[in-house]
């Protein structure tokens, strides 16, 4: 199993830009497929990024170009940077880790169902 905790919301200005840290513990991040997703008060969860043990990342439209999901797994870590945020990009922010497929992401990755693990969130608010 293992343990998800995120870190590095805030408030910004549109227009600005934050990074959002999640540190695994109790188990290699490397051998998970791990994601980013939000939640905005009245709305679904909506997945943004994920990122498999090779490296490679997919993103949502919505996100694509402005984030970049990353990962370090020396320090057992997964990041999102964002950049030119806006006030629609206000909402909870959770990582959240699949270990079903050795590493490899789900073809729906962007499904919260595909992933067993979550993190407590961390709040991202954008608004001048």
């Amino acid at each position: 199993q293992v343990q998800l905790v995120e870190s590095g919301g805030g408030s910004v200005h549109p227009g600005g830009s934050l990074r959002l840290s999640c540190a695994a513990s109790g188990s290699t991040q490397s051998s998970y497929c791990v994601a980013w997703f939000r939640q905005a008060p009245g709305k679904e969860r909506e997945g943004l990024a994920v990122i498999d043990k090779e490296g490679i990342a997919t993103y949502a439209d919505s996100v694509k170009g402005r984030f970049t999901i990353s990962k370090d797994n020396a320090k057992n870590t997964l990041y999102l940077q964002m950049h030119s945020l806006k006030p629609e990009d206000t909402a909870m922010y959770y990582c959240a880790a699949d270990d079903r497929r050795s590493g490899y992401c789900s073809p729906e990755w962007f499904g919260s169902y595909e992933y067993g693990y979550w993190g407590q969130g961390t709040q991202v608010t954008v608004s001048s």
